[in-house]
């Protein structure tokens, strides 16, 4: 008698459970549809907002009285950052390792007019990076901007020199690239405004022959822009922006007279003011990612996506590679 109250009890129990389940299971279900359905709607708008935007580009903001910290600004890229962005009203801090050098810059800026201060370091050292950022709070405050010139190589260092060794590569495009994030961004998230710029060269979009780790280098800070845009965006950081230009001309120099490239005129060169000034506008636009020139960035974008065998031979049609004439 007892067996069969307990029977009548369980089966009545699970009468119930079974549409419960099948209630939760369609819930489930549900969801799921209307979150692919969320997911491809706003894909749909970000590609039609992006196709829109390369046709009538944002509105550029304003860099007056932003104050730009400018690592590398002793040369090339950097020095022409450095100066460009007095011209448009910033007040620069110039940092570079070579004394000479960053006096050059900071005269520049001050025979054009500007407001600029030079600081010496070298990053590749963390002391040195903390040492600085406590010299820069204590003197200027708030830096608003950080752009990180260094690790784009010369062609000198290309094509006559030895591959670097490994740390130090990495301690100078990489490493010191986390330690200047650290120092810098937790004013940046506290005040809910600020712009840090990485550049990466082409070896970021190709092994470059006998120059492994600073191939490994600049995709490793690709890798950092794209993750530090992730982080503010799971954090709802949306005053602070991330800027990643691919500096995809082989050359950023003026002396190429004794180089011989493979297709000259699509991966020429270019002069520092030219990349400085394209830089620029991309992130006075906000940005997240751009290359100079500007259309080579769906090139880098196509290599992504195409398969193993397919992005080789592009890259064998399009080889950067030089010798001396």
């Amino acid at each position: 008698m007892e067996n069969r109250q307990l029977d009548t009890i369980f089966g009545f129990i699970l009468n119930i459970m079974f549409p419960i389940k099948f209630l939760l299971r369609v819930y489930s279900l549900g969801i799921l549809m209307i979150d692919f359905m969320w997911v491809w709607v706003n894909a749909a708008l970000a590609i039609m907002q992006a196709t829109y935007e390369l046709f009538w580009p944002p509105p550029m903001k304003s860099l007056n009285m932003e104050t730009a910290l400018v690592i590398g600004s002793g040369r090339g890229v950097g020095r022409e950052l450095a100066i460009q962005l007095s011209d448009l009203g910033a007040i620069v801090l110039c940092v570079d390792k070579n004394i000479a050098n960053n006096k050059n810059t900071l005269e520049a800026i001050k025979r054009r007019g500007g407001s600029a201060l030079s600081f010496t370091c070298d990053i590749t050292k963390k002391q040195n990076v903390e040492e600085l950022a406590v010299q820069v709070r204590k003197e200027i405050g708030f830096v608003s901007m950080l752009f990180n010139c260094c690790g784009i190589p010369s062609p000198r260092s290309l094509l006559t020199q030895p591959p670097q060794d490994i740390h130090e590569t990495l301690d100078l495009t990489l490493t010191s690239f986390f330690w200047l994030i650290d120092q810098f961004i937790p004013a940046m998230k506290a005040k809910n405004r600020g712009h840090i710029v990485a550049l990466t060269s082409v070896a970021g979009l190709s092994y470059i022959k006998d120059q492994m780790p600073l191939s490994v280098a600049q995709f490793a800070v690709q890798g950092l822009a794209e993750s530090l845009m992730e982080d503010l965006r799971i954090n709802r950081i949306d005053g602070v922006h991330v800027t990643l230009t691919h500096i995809y001309p082989f050359i950023v120099g003026e002396d190429s007279s004794e180089l011989r490239l493979r297709i000259p005129s699509y991966f020429g060169t270019i002069t520092p003011q030219v990349a400085a000034s394209s830089i620029l506008e991309s992130v006075r636009r906000n940005y997240p990612e751009a290359s100079v020139p500007k259309h080579l960035l769906f090139l880098g974008h196509l290599l992504r996506i195409l398969p193993r065998k397919a992005t080789v031979l592009i890259r064998d049609l399009l080889d950067t590679g030089v010798d001396f004439a």
